[in-house]
């Protein structure tokens, strides 16, 4: 990268959703809501139905799960007095499925890494909660390689409330024409919308079986590799930014 490249980056701070953004997770997240679903005596669902439930934090999406299977409410779910029981075994199933058929999508890795070595502040903002989150990093090496994580339980409030955002503008001391918001779903285009910056998704990844173009975020990127520091600025080079 020359001197010059890292000159015209357009954005100084660059945050990131997780699941169906940096990390193709919803096979294992399926296969630890099917291992409990077994421990219940409940038939399995299938991985599709469980990555539309992905985006409104673990938790949420275990919720779903045992609304579908028992017929019921998710509040009657939430209310439930063996919630926190089944949450509790869902937690020990999903520890034992982090990482194990989970995927980095293409150019993640050496997209993350060129943008830090040019000085960009990196940020993951997600609704999935603390301990997960950090799970799923440390079993594809990417434990170290971000500035801030914000998980859902980080802060009282979660995505789409732009809290997380405004959280590390005001830490990286970066203004919002040059933070970029990249996601997979409507979630992380209403939380940039919210938070007054920019929002880029790339169309892969989980946002309850609806294209995400639907949501209008201001770009779509066809993978990570647009992301490096030499195809972002060729990328930016003639466009003005949202």
């Amino acid at each position: 990268m020359t001197a010059g490249t890292r000159a015209a980056l357009p954005f100084d701070l660059i945050l990131f959703d997780l699941d169906g953004t940096l990390i193709e997770t919803g096979p294992e997240i399926a296969d630890a809501v099917n291992d409990t679903l077994r421990e219940l005596q409940f038939a399995p669902v299938d991985e599709a139905q469980v990555t539309r439930w992905i985006g409104h934090g673990t938790r949420e999406l275990l919720i779903q799960a045992l609304a579908h299977r028992r017929g019921a409410s998710a509040e009657a779910v939430r209310q439930s007095p063996d919630f926190a029981h089944i949450e509790t075994r869902f937690g020990v199933h999903y520890g034992q499925r982090c990482g194990t058929r989970s995927r980095l999508y293409p150019h993640v890795r050496e997209s993350l890494a060129a943008l830090r070595a040019a000085g960009v502040r990196l940020a993951v903002v997600t609704n999935k909660e603390g301990a997960y989150t950090a799970r799923v990093l440390a079993a594809h090496g990417l434990d170290d390689a971000f500035d801030r994580v914000i998980s859902g339980d980080t802060l009282p409030v979660k995505k789409p409330n732009p809290l997380a955002v405004h959280d590390c503008q005001l830490r990286f001391a970066v203004a919002a024409a040059r933070t970029l918001f990249v996601g997979d779903s409507a979630i992380d285009v209403a939380t940039a919308r919210a938070a007054g910056v920019p929002v880029w998704c790339v169309p892969y990844g989980y946002n309850a079986g609806h294209p995400v173009a639907d949501s209008q975020p201001d770009r779509i990127i066809a993978d990570f590799g647009a992301l490096h520091p030499d195809a972002l600025v060729a990328l930016c080079r003639d466009t003005v930014q949202p």
